[in-house]
């Protein structure tokens, strides 16, 4: 099944976002590789591509996982969340129709 994870980042954290980023993209990667990456990408903080020092709000994943108890253990192992650069981590069922 789909289940999408959204991180929500803390203030001030694009140091620490830029810092964590190789491993983080490498999880991805592998999901990727694996087939199972629907969609991911950050948030930027104001209305661009390329936020500069603004950085970003936070991230959304969407990949399929074998269960729900399973996306949110590989959520809670993400680099992001080990550098502090989320403060909260929601992981949802998600089902796309388009």
């Amino acid at each position: 099944m789909l289940y999408m994870i959204q991180g929500e980042d803390a203030p001030d954290s694009l140091d620490a976002r830029l810092a964590a980023r190789p491993e983080h993209v490498a999880r991805l990667q592998a999901l990727r590789d694996d087939g199972r990456l629907i969609l991911a990408g950050p948030c930027p903080a104001i209305d661009s591509n390329d936020p500069g020092p603004a950085g970003f709000t936070g991230s959304l994943i969407v990949a399929e996982f074998p269960s729900l108890e399973a996306a949110r253990e590989w959520a809670d192992a993400d680099p992001y969340v080990a550098a502090g650069v989320y403060t909260t981590v929601d992981v949802r069922p998600f089902k796309q129709v388009f």
